[in-house]
């Protein structure tokens, strides 16, 4: 059962059942730092923290906007209805994902800040254990066939469900510590009808892998990592248990 809270200007979702002594400071980095809770954060715009509480490690992402508008508009979004937000939209889309058995990080609690016309919002969730990016791994050395395989068998079962992912690259796919494929960061993303957004989807994650090989050091292109992707994608393949 999802418990609603209210206090001041943020209103906020948590499932009890990941963190038991939830309190609003929980969204606040601040907070972990003063307990020798944080335990570090993730590369990118410097917009995710871990922490740990209860014998759990959890991610804390504080919504961030990207590109041009981002140098000017950090994290302020318009909407004054909490439900229709982008960490209470994104909280529903990954209970339903973990409804049907898709590898998402589990949703724990979700923030939604108040202002002037508009908001700004955060999520937490259950870091995902032992995880590398498909970007890190390449860098790493590679995927084997089957990872590859793995991880198109990964992306049909979410499109199997109209899972719409809107910026699915290198960076957002995990192998977790068993090697479980996971999907991360489904901010704007939505349940959809069968479309064109399912090519569209893999076109992105083909680009991403190119931004990848082009980094410095370079990475050299897997075409027949992509290959085998596309087999797993097309073909399908067995989906891992999720635990």
């Amino acid at each position: 059962m999802i418990t609603r809270l209210e206090s001041g200007d943020s209103v906020m979702l948590y499932d009890p059942s990941l963190c038991g002594n939830f309190v609003a400071e929980w969204f606040d980095p601040v907070y972990w730092q003063q307990r020798g809770a944080l335990a570090g954060a993730a590369p990118g715009r410097g917009n995710t923290w871990f922490c740990v509480a209860e014998g759990r490690e959890y991610a804390l992402r504080h919504y961030r906007r990207g590109g041009l508008i981002g140098r000017f508009n950090p994290d302020f979004y318009l909407g004054r209805d909490p439900q229709r937000s982008r960490p209470f939209r994104e909280f529903s889309l990954l209970r339903q994902c973990m409804r049907v058995g898709l590898p998402v990080a589990a949703p724990v609690a979700a923030r939604f800040v108040r202002a002037v016309n508009g908001y700004r919002g955060d999520l937490l969730t259950l870091r995902v254990p032992g995880a590398r990016t498909l970007a890190t791994r390449l860098r790493e050395g590679g995927l084997t066939t089957d990872e590859w395989r793995a991880v198109g068998g990964v992306i049909a079962a979410f499109h199997a469900e109209g899972i719409f992912h809107a910026d699915l690259n290198a960076h957002n796919i995990l192998f977790d510590a068993s090697g479980t494929v996971r999907l991360i960061d489904f901010d704007r993303g939505r349940q959809r009808p069968p479309g064109w957004w399912k090519d569209a989807t893999l076109a992105r994650l083909r680009r991403s892998l190119c931004k990848v090989a082009d980094a410095s050091p370079p990475v050299p292109v897997d075409e027949a990592g992509w290959s085998a992707l596309l087999d797993g994608y097309f073909f399908g393949i067995a989906r891992p248990a999720v635990r």
